[in-house]
């Protein structure tokens, strides 16, 4: 099988007002735009290439033509779950350090509190954003996703079968069985009466490892009522060219949701 690639292991170089901090030891994409709006800001969680937000092309240039005040945290093949995985933090979970020492980043930096902050991913960190919206409706009420990760419980049985089964070593590590990681996924973690306000995500049917799981979601979604938005036809696009095709849809989402939660305060 061969190695996935690794990962870039600096930072590209800064486009202006942005900047790479530490946030608990842990490094983090920063965009601080001038004249923000403000009581508005996104938390962007990255995908299991572990790319910088920063090369991804069409949402860094969405993120910036919104003028969106950004933080993008980098906690490795994490698959953002709230279990210790050694490879990121001995004593923090992934969830945890999102919910805690990120978003308490955001208030001092951007001087912005819940419910003004979105989360948003793409692949492993779409169903991140998904995963932790469900699980803290009240505090991550807009979500926005593209491609994402949803059924990771299937990777982890066809792994051996996959050119990309090493990304799936930190599950296997974390739950030991594909059954457990299966009730740890996001749609089960969806609470039919208490749910994220704001829900967007995109899948194209040409993506044969996660689109099923998008689908899933849909019609879970629909069958409990829960409004959302899902674009799920067929555009045969790459991972990375739907989010390059969508993103500016999906910023004008977050945008449109973190304008109506101001007005609900």
């Amino acid at each position: 099988m061969p190695a996935p690639p690794a990962p870039p292991s600096h930072p590209p170089a800064p486009r202006p007002h942005w900047s790479t901090i530490d946030v608990a030891g842990h490094a983090c994409e920063l965009f601080e735009p001038p004249g923000a709006e403000p009581g508005r800001a996104a938390i962007y969680l990255h995908g299991v290439h572990e790319s910088w937000l920063q090369e991804s092309a069409g949402l860094r240039d969405a993120i910036e033509a919104a003028g969106l005040p950004t933080i993008a945290p980098r906690t490795g093949r994490s698959w953002w779950l709230d279990r210790i995985m050694p490879g990121f933090d001995k004593e923090l979970t992934p969830e945890r350090f999102i919910l805690e020492r990120v978003g308490a980043e955001v208030a001092q930096r951007f001087g912005v509190q819940p419910p003004g902050i979105a989360l948003i991913g793409e692949g492993m960190g779409g169903q991140g954003a998904l995963r932790i919206s469900y699980r803290h409706p009240t505090v991550f009420p807009v979500s926005a996703s593209i491609a994402p990760a949803i059924d990771f419980h299937l990777a982890m049985r066809e792994c051996d079968d996959r050119d990309d089964g090493e990304y799936y070593d930190t599950l296997w590590e974390t739950y030991g069985d594909v059954e457990r990681a299966r009730q740890d996924t996001a749609i089960l973690h969806v609470h039919p009466l208490n749910w994220p306000r704001h829900q967007w995500f995109a899948s194209d049917p040409a993506d044969i490892d996660w689109h099923d799981g998008a689908a899933r979601l849909h019609s879970k979604l629909r069958a409990l009522g829960i409004p959302h938005t899902a674009l799920l036809e067929s555009r045969g696009l790459s991972t990375a060219n739907l989010a390059a095709n969508l993103a500016p849809d999906m910023i004008r989402f977050i945008m449109d949701a973190l304008s109506q939660e101001s007005r609900r305060k």
